[in-house]
């Protein structure tokens, strides 16, 4: 098995995970904040799938779904247009709503298709290629993939959590 091989499996679990987190939740579900400062599964899922979609786009060279594809305008949010939800306050947080599950994962499943897309083409040695030299030592493109995987699982998995902890309170 190739390297690239495994990071595409990788993203694909992120991907199946985010569908069983939101799909077939109501929209109160989806924005509920168990807590003033909590951050819902709207919250989880756009920022994880933000993340991926900046940070692939910045280490390929091209461009973020967000925008060539008009997920912003989709979203409507009160946020600056390359807002990925880092810092975000509890105000902050509270913009981020959706009234549909599917605008979540039609986000998702457009970035997780350009990951895909740029995976495929890998070659091993294009792992070893730096793409932030701000970082000591430098940041390559094989530990910049581990660490959106890395980020984007842990919120995944808070998000399906909070789906668990939710339906449990709604029974």
């Amino acid at each position: 098995m190739h390297a690239k091989d495994i990071l595409i499996d990788s993203y694909s679990r992120i991907q199946e995970e985010v569908h069983n987190t939101v799909e077939g939740l109501a929209p109160d579900l989806l924005n509920t904040r168990p807590a003033p400062d909590a951050n819902s599964i709207s919250w989880l899922v756009w920022h994880l799938t933000r993340v991926q979609d900046d940070h692939v786009a910045d280490a390929f060279g091209i461009e973020q779904v967000w925008l060539t594809q008009d997920w912003e305008k989709r979203f409507a949010l009160d946020l600056p247009r390359h807002d990925i939800g880092y810092g975000h306050s509890a105000a902050k947080v509270a913009k981020v709503r959706v009234d549909d599950g599917e605008l979540l994962t039609g986000y998702y499943d457009a970035v997780h298709a350009q990951t895909l897309g740029v995976l495929r083409d890998l070659a091993g040695k294009d792992l070893e290629r730096v793409v932030d030299e701000r970082w000591d030592p430098p940041v390559t493109l094989g530990v910049r993939l581990i660490s959106v995987l890395s980020d984007d699982l842990q919120h995944v998995g808070q998000a399906a959590y909070l789906r668990g902890l939710l339906q449990s309170e709604a029974e």
